[in-house]
């Protein structure tokens, strides 16, 4: 079984989501990103022991910020799903793309290309 989502999601791989820092989040949509989501192992089953609730946390302070800033918190969103739910990350990945098309577009990158022009 085949499974498609969005074509427009770009997949960042790394070993564990611990390693998911928050600059890391917030340079995206620096860079033009319209919407961040990470998706992680189920809580409390992380081979790194806590790595999954470290990217938790730093996934709210994100959405705190983006908040603070005008740009939108419900832009970063963390899901928590295990290696054979690939049908929950289809269905994760086109309900994060219908949330950010009602959004629209990065603020962020709007205002860039408004100072390009």
């Amino acid at each position: 079984m085949r499974l498609q989502y969005p074509s427009n999601i770009k997949i960042v791989s790394i070993p564990c989501t611990g390693k998911v820092d928050l600059i890391y989040i917030l340079r995206a949509f620096e860079k033009g990103a319209d919407g961040v989501y990470v998706v992680g192992c189920m809580e409390g089953e992380c081979r790194f022991e806590k790595g999954n609730i470290r990217a938790r946390k730093r996934v709210e302070q994100a959405r705190h910020i983006l908040e603070s800033i005008g740009v939108g918190g419900e832009r970063v969103r963390m899901y928590n799903l295990s290696s054979s739910e690939a049908p929950h990350f289809v269905r994760y990945a086109k309900e994060m793309t219908e949330k950010i098309r009602e959004l629209g577009p990065n603020p962020i990158k709007m205002a860039k290309e408004k100072m390009a022009a």
